[in-house]
């Protein structure tokens, strides 16, 4: 199983990523040494905001590619409202299962 999520960042900022493992990747986000990504190293992660599943690493590759082309306010009404209709049918929702963020 693959992960796409989005990480709320300190400065309010948006970081998506993907991972087989959302609580550990979240946790090298959060020490800020080699294994978190550049960006999070400059901008600390808070918060796991969105956590979708996927079925292969190219699904979640997808939805990372197109959640990063998303505006911040489109992003956060993805967030909130698990609306894929930003994505313009870019992306079925169907092929995405939205996990909880705990």
């Amino acid at each position: 199983m693959y992960y796409t999520y989005i990480i709320r960042c300190t400065d309010d900022s948006l970081y998506t990523g993907i991972t087989t493992d959302v609580k550990r990747r979240f946790e090298e986000h959060l020490s800020q040494n080699e294994k978190s990504a550049k960006y999070t190293r400059t901008h600390k992660a808070i918060k796991i905001e969105a956590v979708w599943q996927s079925k292969d690493r190219i699904s979640a590759s997808r939805l990372e590619y197109q959640i990063k082309r998303l505006t911040k306010v489109q992003k956060e009404e993805l967030i909130k409202n698990n609306d894929f209709n930003v994505f313009k049918d870019k992306i079925k929702s169907d092929d995405y299962k939205v996990k909880s963020v705990s």
